[in-house]
């Protein structure tokens, strides 16, 4: 069988059991994006990048950051973005799966143990196969099966160093880590934290710093801050130690031999930065949006209270779940359908992402058309 024979198979069977992934243009009001604070099309830092490309600063960063791409304005952020977010230093990646690939490939040591929420970002996954260290996923949000692990393994001889990895606001269930119990944990086990913070930058802490902004400069803290979710631009930051931060550009391939991202999306990033600190009204107002989806959408569904701006409404069948998601984009509304492996088998469910790009009469109408369009597809 020629090789285009067996892709073409294998996407059939995707398609038969309703796993077939298909790119749709941007339409209808946006349940979609992460965008939670509507800052993509902000004018503020459009002005910003507008007025770099006006003294000069380029498009393209010409190389990697070791080579020529190293550009003044990727380490004015750096400085910036430790200053802000609490840390001793920062580290600018060109995307958040760029930077999760590079820290879990890079920094644990053989004779480590990495312990892994079982549904973090696909980017740790995959930064966990390249690592040299022991790794293991624990059960969601279960901190004292993180802790069993630690101790069974320190039981049966590991000698090395523990990791806990998670996300502060997980992407696809809208739940929140405790965060100050895997704190407790961290010190009474001496374990490193790296805490994943993407869809809480900008939405959650006091001037959007995240959900765990209290650990901020630890020396046994690494945070990742993406860019583009509430920050509306593009790229990553992680915040750490300096000597992480050194060791990362020294040891981390996803830093050394990618090209830096352009200039102005550091440009671009600085400015979201400062938006964010003095966004407390854009915060309450997504806030205001969660309250009124409660009413509208989780009352009315039979789904427990919204804890972030990510709703799931879990269906559990593929095709059920698209059908229905494909029903909503014909009435409008951009919901999408997310299907395993994306999430665990048997959960397929529509993603609601609340964003200031919406409104509240935006939300009502959403209900309406899911009560039409689940009632069709039943």
């Amino acid at each position: 069988m020629s090789m285009a024979r067996d892709h073409s198979v294998q996407l059939g069977a995707l398609e038969t059991r309703g796993r077939l992934r298909r790119l749709i243009a941007r339409e209808g009001r946006d349940f979609a994006s992460n965008d939670y604070l509507a800052l993509a099309g902000d004018p503020i830092i459009a002005q910003a990048v507008a007025d770099a490309i006006a003294r000069g600063v380029p498009v393209g960063s010409g190389g990697s950051r070791l080579l020529r791409g190293n550009a003044v304005e990727h380490e004015s952020l750096e400085a910036k973005a430790a200053v802000f977010f609490g840390s001793e230093a920062a580290l600018f990646f060109s995307t958040g799966f760029a930077a999760n690939n590079a820290i879990f490939a890079s920094l644990p040591q053989k004779g480590d143990l990495i312990l892994a929420d079982e549904l973090i970002h696909a980017s740790v996954h995959d930064g966990l196969r390249m690592s040299r260290a022991e790794h293991m996923l624990v059960r969601h949000n279960d901190v004292g099966a993180f802790e069993a692990a630690i101790r069974t393994w320190r039981g049966s001889g590991g000698k090395g160093r523990a990791w806990i990895a998670f996300e502060a606001l997980y992407s696809m269930d809208g739940d929140m880590a405790p965060v100050a119990d895997f704190t407790k944990l961290a010190e009474a086990e001496d374990v490193w934290l790296v805490i994943d913070e993407a869809h809480a930058t900008g939405v959650y802490g006091p001037q959007g710093k995240g959900l765990a902004t209290a650990l901020e400069g630890q020396d046994n803290v690494i945070s990742l801050h993406t860019c583009g979710k509430g920050l509306g631009v593009e790229g990553a930051l992680i915040c750490c130690p300096s000597v992480i931060k050194e060791y990362l550009i020294n040891r981390a391939r996803p830093f050394i031999f990618s090209t830096a991202p352009s200039p102005l999306m550091a440009v671009a990033v600085s400015a979201a930065l400062d938006r964010i600190a003095d966004g407390d009204d854009l915060r309450s107002r997504l806030l205001a949006l969660r309250t009124h989806a409660d009413r509208e959408i989780c009352d009315r569904f039979g789904l427990p209270p919204s804890s972030s701006q990510i709703i799931p409404v879990i269906l559990g069948e593929d095709k059920r779940t698209m059908q229905v998601a494909g029903a909503l984009q014909a009435a409008g509304f951009d919901v999408r359908g997310i299907r395993p492996p994306t999430v665990p088998r048997g959960t397929a469910r529509l993603r609601i992402s609340l964003t200031l790009n919406i409104d509240e009469s935006d939300i009502s109408a959403l209900a309406n058309a899911m009560t039409e369009a689940l009632q069709s597809a039943s």
